[in-house]
């Protein structure tokens, strides 16, 4: 029984007809197929091209502008990418994954007195989203509802 799949990637890509992309790849356009073919050059994170068609890719992608939540996340942890809101107010504000420090990292002082611990001491910090604020400093953020249910997410950077 197979089984369902969900696809989540960050990609590049540029409308192209089928027949620029087999000149582009320095192949001859086969007899049975139409040059005229609406479709994309797609690059890939590693790198990789390919040629999709029309229907078929804006099926499958969006623009990394008008994004979900769930979706401006997965950019942000999969693909290290900084997301931000259309609806902020601050210029300059973004959000980024930090994946932590799960075999820990020596706590400095500041650290070890609110914890308790001695300075140096091996502090184990789950991953956590970061924001970049108006001002140009950073705090751990957490999403407000408005944050997890609007659709005005981007990829910035």
């Amino acid at each position: 029984m197979m089984k369902k799949y969900i696809g989540v990637k960050c990609v590049e890509a540029m409308p192209m007809l089928l027949g620029k992309y087999n000149k582009f790849r320095g192949w001859t356009m086969p007899e049975n197929e139409d040059p005229a073919t609406e479709g994309y050059l797609v690059t890939y994170p590693d790198g990789y091209q390919s040629w999709c068609p029309k229907a078929q890719f804006e099926e499958a992608n969006r623009p990394a502008t008008g994004l979900t939540f769930g979706h401006a996340i997965e950019a942000a942890r999969v693909y290290g990418r900084k997301i931000t809101r259309a609806g902020w107010n601050g210029k300059g504000m973004f959000v980024v994954y930090q994946k932590g420090y799960p075999e820990g990292i020596p706590c400095n002082k500041q650290t070890a007195e609110a914890f308790g611990l001695q300075e140096g001491d091996l502090f184990k910090v789950r991953p956590y989203l970061q924001m970049r604020c108006a001002d140009g400093s950073h705090q751990m953020w957490l999403a407000s509802q408005s944050d997890i249910l609007a659709d005005d997410w981007m990829i910035v950077g």
